[in-house]
């Protein structure tokens, strides 16, 4: 995938010293959870035909392209700023019942996206094809439990900046459709105020998107 982005000043950057502290800690990354109200936009998908997991890993790729904080990358001891990030999602094989991760660029509209997405899975035979790339975001959706929290396998390295998002099985609660919705960052780029924004902006677009279809 084309990588486009720019090496971050640390001479001038606002958050160099933030970045400093949370990047010599032991786990610098860390999991918030929370729901989403799919009322409206789960009927809409459906009708659609669209799978929920692209559909849902377009959305929230989309949201987290619009705040910045969630394209800084760490790239060779340095400080990236991608000026947009893709996707990369698990995708479980009914027979086997084993997963493979598949890579996809974010396209324009989600109906482009749903398309490529399909396309993908369906044309890559392998269960892995290599590490992810460094400007991914990466979706694991786990929709047969209905969890409250996550917790994630670590890989140890301190500079894996990725963020991880999963969601779990979507339930009725006073005759709302809700989504348990998780996302782990980095605490060098990515601090509860940006992950506010994120459920914020997410929550809109799920809302927009189910009352009128606009991407």
């Amino acid at each position: 995938m084309a990588e486009g982005y720019r090496i971050v000043d640390y001479k001038t950057w606002k958050r160099a010293i933030h970045c400093e502290v949370f990047r010599n800690h032991m786990v610098p990354q860390y999991c918030v959870s929370l729901e989403l109200d799919i009322t409206n936009f789960l009927p809409k998908i459906k009708k659609q035909g669209y799978s929920f997991t692209f559909a849902m890993t377009y959305a929230a790729a989309r949201c987290a392209n619009q705040i910045e904080e969630f394209r800084y990358r760490f790239m060779d001891g340095q400080v990236a700023l991608y000026d947009r990030i893709d996707t990369s999602f698990t995708y479980l094989d009914q027979e086997t019942e084993l997963f493979k991760v598949v890579e996809v660029k974010l396209m324009d509209t989600m109906e482009e996206y749903v398309k490529a997405a399909s396309e993908a899975v369906e044309n890559q035979k392998e269960y892995f094809t290599g590490p992810p790339g460094n400007n991914v975001f990466q979706f694991s959706a786990m929709p047969w439990v209905s969890y409250t929290h996550i917790s994630h396998t670590e890989s140890g390295k301190k500079d894996n900046a990725t963020p991880l998002f999963d969601w779990g099985k979507y339930y009725k609660r006073d005759g709302k459709i809700l989504l348990p919705f998780s996302v782990q960052v980095h605490h060098s780029f990515v601090d509860g105020l940006h992950i506010g924004k994120l459920a914020e902006a997410l929550q809109d677009y799920l809302d927009r998107y189910g009352r009128n279809y606009k991407n």
